[in-house]
């Protein structure tokens, strides 16, 4: 993400015009954008026109428009950000006051203007703008003729590919069949790896499923690289690391995560991060339940009584509509911050965003137990 411009006052109120350069950018913009909010972007239009000949033609055109923000939408696999409202803006093609739908798109400027940028939406840039929080982790979890290619970055995770094969058996006649289809299957695979991981930019790109796909795969790439020059993989062949998964889906990804040969490459960053301190949450609720909870109601009453050590809370929390709610969670997140504790914002994109959604969207770990709350119904 790049930063153009940043106007904030001392209230808080100000615009802050951005570039989101791919799509873990664009939600990123997702969740700084709320109800209300002014956002002024380029945005295409298909028009009308009458030509010399009275024919009627259509063409899209770019027009600048300012909406003031009713709904918001992201579309990941799509790469689109779409922002729906009013029109602020005089144009000849959209009349003032009409609804109207700015789409976003990686490398087209956006200009918001917000009453309040509160800390949690100022954090957001500040990761935004980091650098170090590219998708740096590529994986392609296998199993037996399904394969998902996915890139794993610092606030999202993409399926960048489903690749699916069927396999005769390995027995009998059918044996040279399935040698042939298991070709097939790992060309392809290959093929997804070339067209979606950049490898200069990903730290390794992890092969991970049961059994021994995974090893098979590994040979073939290598021997396909040095046969038909492949420098991409050649280069960074010692990138390739092998772990076990469960599966060949997306959802085996957690698993993958935590093995240490991939923890290690990726440890100073927030998805591993979030891992990290999700599984620490879940220790804690084993070994000692009365410091470890969940749920919006036995989370603030640990709050009142200052005992939050560790605050893990879901983004999506943070796009409420209800602004009452969000500033809620805002206040929270600033009180926990200021007594020393740490907070983890996660990515409802990431793996374990989806597990702490399971979980209410909030959890604690505290600094000392409270079994006086532990049993209250909330």
């Amino acid at each position: 993400m790049k930063l153009i411009h940043k106007a904030v006052d001392g209230d808080g109120a100000g615009t802050v015009k951005l570039v989101p350069e791919n799509g873990e950018d664009l939600w990123h913009v997702y969740n700084l954008v709320a109800k209300d909010d002014l956002c002024f972007a380029t945005t295409l239009r298909k028009v009308t026109k009458e030509s010399a000949s009275g024919k009627q033609d259509s063409e899209r055109i770019k027009l600048k428009l300012q909406v003031a923000v009713e709904a918001t939408e992201f579309d990941p696999e799509a790469e689109e950000l779409r922002l729906k409202g009013q029109n602020l803006t005089e144009n000849e093609h959209v009349r003032l006051g009409a609804y109207h739908t700015l789409t976003i798109e990686p490398q087209r400027p956006l200009s918001i203007t917000k009453q309040l940028w509160d800390d949690v939406h100022l954090g957001v840039i500040e990761q935004a703008c980091n650098p170090a929080a590219s998708a740096d982790l590529a994986a392609v979890l296998i199993e037996e003729g399904v394969a998902h290619v996915c890139l794993v970055g610092g606030s999202c995770t993409f399926l960048k590919a489903k690749i699916e094969q069927n396999m005769p058996r390995k027995r009998g006649a059918a044996a040279a069949g399935y040698d042939k289809a298991l070709g097939k299957f790992f060309e392809k695979v290959l093929q997804a790896v070339l067209a979606n991981v950049n490898f200069d930019v990903v730290r390794c790109l992890v092969l991970a499923g049961p059994g021994f796909v995974k090893d098979q795969l590994h040979a073939y790439m290598l021997q396909e690289a040095q046969r038909r020059d492949l420098t991409a993989i050649q280069t960074h062949k010692s990138s390739l690391l092998l772990a076990h998964a469960s599966s060949g889906y997306k959802h085996a990804l957690k698993e993958v995560l935590v093995q240490p040969a991939v923890a290690n490459q990726i440890k100073d960053t927030k998805a591993a991060a979030e891992v990290r301190a999700l599984d620490s949450f879940y220790t804690m609720l084993s070994n000692d339940s009365a410091r470890a909870f969940y749920g919006p109601g036995h989370v603030m009453a640990a709050h009142e009584h200052l005992a939050i050590d560790t605050l893990l809370i879901a983004d999506s929390l943070f796009r409420s509509m209800d602004l009452a709610e969000r500033t809620k969670w805002v206040a929270m997140v600033e009180s926990v911050r200021a007594a020393n504790g740490t907070v983890h914002i996660f990515s409802s994109m990431h793996i374990s965003g989806e597990q702490l959604q399971q979980l209410t969207g909030v959890a604690a770990i505290l600094r000392f137990p409270l079994p006086e709350i532990e049993d209250m119904e909330f």
